[in-house]
């Protein structure tokens, strides 16, 4: 198992210093059924937005 999960996306509630995810688990889904040939074939379901 990954032991850093990086991310960029520094509005997400998720984020943390160094760029890391700070999130329990990682939810990631294919917008083309069951499997994606690149990642712009996937979104991340984690993200939840910073308030």
């Amino acid at each position: 198992m990954a032991q850093d999960v990086l991310c960029e996306v520094n509005n997400c509630k998720y984020w943390g210093k160094g760029n890391k995810c700070t999130a329990d688990a990682i939810y990631v889904v294919s917008h083309t059924g069951d499997k994606a040939a690149k990642s712009e074939e996937t979104d991340c379901k984690t993200f939840v937005p910073e308030v």
